[in-house]
């Protein structure tokens, strides 16, 4: 009799092996939601596999009292927490940025699903459920068909009433004349297309004068320049970026062509400024950050600017800058610096007061900025300092822009 026994365990083998085959390549299914089309209030994300650490987060979130959920993206196939979910894009935009200020969430950004998850398709049931009626004695020799007929109409009449609804309500609202009309300047990061904090500069396009400066991110009226020929120049900028600068004439732009950076949305115009990340060799300024007289202790107001600072240095520890002072003329004088308090932004009673040169005081001035970089654990190897003190003014140091001599210039050595 001849043995079938190494035949029979080589199929055994075989199928074995392709199902292992089959369950290794296979991918896990994601927990949670799919995220469906729209605009998400996202403050986490995490990749498939990390669930323990995303359900984690969002647990101690909700304990605060939050009603975070989490969502799968088949595109990026990464999981997002997020606060909220919109149809709007301007109000997700606005509660984004709501939800910085309120703090703990200041990188919260708004995740834009455009296509989202399309389920598999389900049995289509008719949107009317018609009442069953029990015959009535003259009508109980209506045939099936008539029935029918009957029936089908109803379906169709209410379908037509619905598309017109649908046709109503989506029927869009001509857009006004920009000098005449609500605009939303709109700033972003297009290598992530994350929404940017930052201000535009509405500029007089006839002399080059500023008109206004504009947050970015919240709908208001155009600022009409009032010169004779209409032109207008707005820079879009935020510390950490290059700015970017649209012109345009308000008495000539058509509503029906626009500049591919600019679009009509329903009751206002969105103009978009895509900002990119600084570079080796570019220099900014840091226009915002002030000090006391004869100071190397800054102002209040200036922690706001030195947080975009540290933001950006964080963004890519690649990074290595100059800090460039300068000041508003070379004078020698007085020059206060902090005291064992270390305090930055206040006069203590323990400040060191001492003399010296223009360029003593800009260097001071620039070092006290490092310093708080190195309190925000920023490595001191990735700062360099150079003085100028006022070989380098940009404006008359007796002009009524002379306090913008005073400044400190950020320059990337490294990215």
């Amino acid at each position: 009799m001849k043995s079938y026994a190494p035949a029979t365990a080589f199929v055994l083998l075989f199928f074995v092996l392709l199902s292992t085959k089959s369950f290794a390549g296979a991918e896990p299914t994601p927990k949670g939601e799919y995220l469906n089309k729209g605009y998400y209030i996202v403050v986490a994300a995490y990749r498939l596999g990390q669930e323990k650490y995303m359900e984690t987060y969002t647990e101690r979130l909700n304990k605060t009292g939050l009603h975070t959920r989490y969502g799968y993206d088949l595109g990026r196939k990464f999981y997002y927490i997020y606060l909220d979910y919109y149809t709007n894009f301007d109000e997700s935009i606005q509660k984004m940025l709501e939800a910085r200020k309120a703090g703990g969430f200041t990188d919260a950004w708004v995740r834009i699903m455009k296509e989202g998850y399309t389920p598999p398709p389900a049995e289509v049931k008719p949107d009317v459920i018609l009442e069953e009626k029990k015959p009535e004695p003259e009508a109980e020799k209506k045939t099936e068909t008539v029935v029918q007929s009957e029936q089908q109409q109803v379906v169709s009449e209410r379908v037509e009433v619905t598309v017109e609804e649908k046709k109503a309500e989506e029927k869009p609202t001509a857009p006004p004349p920009m000098k005449a009309a609500m605009v939303l300047f709109y700033l972003y990061n297009p290598t992530n297309s994350e929404p940017i904090e930052g201000e535009v500069d509405v500029i007089d396009g006839d002399v080059g004068r500023l008109i206004k400066k504009v947050k970015a991110h919240e709908v208001a009226a155009m600022i009409d320049p009032k010169n004779k020929t209409g032109k207008v120049s707005l820079l879009g900028s935020s510390f950490g970026f290059r700015k970017v600068q649209h012109d345009f004439n308000l008495t000539t732009l058509k509503p029906d062509s626009l500049p591919p950076y600019m679009e009509w949305r329903g009751d206002h115009y969105i103009i978009k400024f895509d900002l990119a990340r600084l570079h080796k060799g570019d220099i900014e300024t840091l226009y915002n950050v002030y000090f006391f007289n004869d100071a190397a202790i800054m102002l209040q107001e200036s922690k706001y600017e030195l947080g975009r600072l540290l933001e950006f240095m964080n963004s890519n520890p690649e990074y290595k800058i100059m800090l460039h002072g300068h000041t508003n003329g070379n004078s020698r004088g007085k020059i206060i610096t902090m005291g064992p308090s270390k305090n930055f932004f206040e006069l203590t009673s323990d400040v060191v007061e001492g003399s010296g040169s223009a360029k003593e005081l800009s260097y001071q001035r620039a070092l006290v900025i490092k310093n708080w970089l190195l309190a925000n654990d920023i490595a001191s190897d990735r700062i360099n300092i150079r003085a100028w003190g006022g070989s380098r003014m940009i404006h008359d140091k007796d002009s009524h822009h002379a306090r913008r001599n005073v400044r400190v210039e950020v320059e990337v050595l490294e990215d």
